[in-house]
Formats: structure tokens, sequence, C-alpha cells
């Protein structure tokens, strides 16, 4: 039931953590600092690159939250557990939307002209994931257990 209840407050996490700000970013330090959160950044992508931001849409937001539905419904077991191969890999590609966040930063950081702070979004959403990651594997661990 632990597992359960675990999955299901990710549902409501998850959109916590795509408003909540990722960074604060700016030219200078001097003209103050903008914050930037997954939907604020994919409302600046659709303006400009349609592609990247089909790829971070499905990358930041339905790959965690598909992986989440998909194993609270093995959980509660309205979904067959065969299916738990693919909750791995959209759980992988969701990892990889943290990447490139921790990249661009990065990038940015050494550019020398912008100023970029890291805000309690980004851990939120990289908590979320990780407990995603974490929870796929404890819900393997008891299906096979049930399974012997």
């Amino acid at each position: 039931m632990t597992l359960r209840l675990l999955t299901l407050s990710l549902l409501i996490l998850y959109p916590v953590a795509w408003f909540a700000p990722l960074m604060r970013a700016g030219l200078l330090p001097i003209f103050g600092l903008s914050e930037i959160s997954v939907i604020t950044g994919l409302q600046s992508l659709w303006g400009s690159d349609v592609i990247l931001a089909l790829t971070v849409t499905a990358f930041a937001i339905f790959a965690p939250y598909l992986k989440t539905i998909g194993l609270a419904l093995v959980q509660w077991g309205l979904l067959d557990t065969r299916v738990q191969p693919v909750l791995h890999v959209l759980g992988k590609l969701a990892m990889a939307d943290v990447f490139l966040i921790a990249l661009y930063i990065t990038l940015a950081k050494g550019i020398g002209y912008a100023t970029i702070e890291t805000a309690w979004g980004l851990y939120l959403f990289t908590g979320c994931i990780l407990a995603s990651i974490a929870l796929s594997l404890l819900t393997a661990r008891q299906v096979s257990q049930q399974d012997e």
C-alpha cells in the first residue's frame, strides 16, 4: 500500500515541479534574474523551435507522467506486469531531461555574461524522477516475489 501511495503522490508532485522555478537566469547580475520553470521554458521554445519544444515536452511532461500512471496501474493490478520494460524506458527518457537542464546550466555558467542560479524546482523535478525510478524498481521486485 505504501508503494501505491508514493506513486500516486508523484501524480501531484510532477505538475508542481513543472511550474516550480528550475533556475533563475539573467544577462548580468545587475539586471535582475527571471525565474524559469519547465512550463515557461516550453512556452519560450514553442515560439522559437517547435521540434525542440516537442522533444522537451515529451521528455519533461509526457514520459515521466505516463510512466507514473503506468506504474500505478501495474501496482493496482489494472495493467499487465509485462509492460514494465516500457515503463523503464520512459523513466530513462525523463532522466535525460534532467541531464539536459544540468548541461544548459553548466554551459550558461561558462559563458560568463549570464548569471544562473538553480532553484528549488530543479531539485523537486529531479527528486520526482529519481523517486519514480526507485518506485519502479521496488514494484518490479514486489511483482517478481508475487510470481514466485
